[in-house]
């Protein structure tokens, strides 16, 4: 709660000073709800009174803040279902689902994996990791993988083999997979990457 609404001092205990939550970060910009499936009942009330209000108040305050900030809600969780369990509120629901954008999972994308690979290559040389190219065989071998955690699964990947790879081009033999991965099959589940 503290974390997205903010905290006025002494709100909390140990609460020393006012803290400023995401929602007065985000003012004037988006704000990205991620895993929103994994929110408490609770929150997911305050979150619906908040985007019909488009007013927070900060833990412990009693001043009302105006809002101006997009939201941006994911997950890779069956929403429907967990309406249907009691879980996620319907109203929030639906008050979030204003333009739905489905996400298939990378697997069904291969061809991101090049993009993606080179990408995530520059952004690991510029945090200091050696500075690497990549073999189209070893694009190759990528766009074979299941890649269960998607996106983030092959940004580890790939920022493994850049440290580990002896040459500056990696080649498929050079590539760190986990050894958990196999070939994609038919038999994997479909996730549900976002609205």
């Amino acid at each position: 709660g503290a974390e997205l609404f903010g905290r006025e001092k002494g709100a909390l205990t140990g609460a020393v000073g006012q803290g400023i939550g995401r929602f007065e970060q985000a003012q004037g910009g988006t704000l990205f709800l991620d895993e929103i499936g994994d929110m408490p009942y609770h929150a997911q009330t305050r979150l619906l009174r908040t985007l019909q209000s488009g007013t927070i108040s900060r833990i412990g305050g009693k001043a009302s803040i105006r809002l101006d900030v997009r939201i941006i809600a994911a997950t890779n969780q069956d929403l429907e279902a967990l309406i249907a369990e009691g879980k996620f509120r319907e109203d929030l629901y639906y008050r979030l689902n204003v333009v739905p954008v489905h996400l298939p999972p990378l697997r069904a994308r291969p061809e991101d994996i090049g993009l993606l690979t080179r990408h995530f290559l520059n952004l690991a040389a510029g945090e200091g990791l050696p500075s690497k190219q990549i073999d189209e065989d070893a694009i190759a071998r990528l766009t074979q993988m299941p890649w269960r955690g998607n996106v983030r699964d092959l940004e580890n990947a790939i920022g493994r083999s850049a440290l580990m790879a002896r040459a500056d081009l990696i080649g498929p033999d050079d590539l760190l997979l986990e050894e958990s991965l196999a070939p994609a099959t038919a038999s994997l589940p479909e996730p549900h990457e976002g609205f």
